[in-house]
């Protein structure tokens, strides 16, 4: 369980192949900022880019860590197999925490593009076509998880082709995240909320309500 409040900024530096085939995934050596592996231990979820992934090795004299990422998981995720990509990191959430952004499970649910980002004011805004699957879970002054940001929707626009989603950056976010090298075209993990997962499936339930099929006693 995550929160969507970045506590680093890692960078792919490496990937290795784990098998020959298409069905086989990759092994990425992730680079991390001077002691953010300190309470890190083998076994540990981090979330990169908005996935949650499994330390398997770190190094801390190299400020590095490994993880296994599934070809599944490479599939239905963006840029997580280039080397030289900046990542996003979050450390799991633990029970005495503070909750600063949203539940965030770090699950990507859809792989969205970047349709406008641009300076306006002192604060950037980032505009993100949501696959059209997502749109009914997107709602203004909703949450929304880009890359592994917890965000609010300031604006939605449903279009054919998916949802625009419209979101106001402070300068602070784009100083503290890797969110500041995208660029129209950009690929990016999209996550939704999870209130907005359970309210879908209660309306969906109340429309089609599952029949007591127990035989009488």
């Amino acid at each position: 369980m995550f929160t969507g409040i970045i506590t680093g900024v890692g960078r792919i530096a490496a990937v290795h192949d784990l098998g020959r085939s298409l069905d086989h995934g990759k092994r990425l050596e992730i680079s991390t900022p001077a002691h953010y592996l300190d309470d890190v231990t083998l076994g540990d979820s981090i979330a990169i880019n908005g996935a949650c992934m499994t330390v398997t090795s770190f190094d801390l004299k190299q400020n590095t860590f490994t993880i296994d990422i599934s070809a599944e998981s490479l599939d239905k995720t963006a840029m997580l197999n280039l080397v030289g990509t900046a990542l996003n990191l979050e450390k799991a959430l633990r029970a005495h925490d503070r909750l600063g952004g949203h539940i965030v499970s770090g699950h990507v649910d859809g792989v969205g593009q970047v349709t406008r980002f641009e300076l306006i004011g002192e604060s950037w805004l980032l505009q993100v076509l949501a696959p059209p699957s997502l749109a009914k879970y997107l709602a203004y002054k909703g949450s929304i998880t880009v890359n592994g940001v917890s965000l609010t929707v300031n604006q939605i626009e449903d279009t054919p082709g998916g949802c625009q989603v419209f979101i106001n950056l402070i300068p602070h976010t784009i100083e503290h995240t890797a969110l500041g090298t995208l660029k129209p075209g950009s690929p990016v993990n999209l996550e939704i909320d999870t209130v907005a997962r359970y309210v879908e499936r209660m309306l969906q339930f109340d429309l089609h309500p599952i029949s007591d099929k127990k035989a009488d006693a």
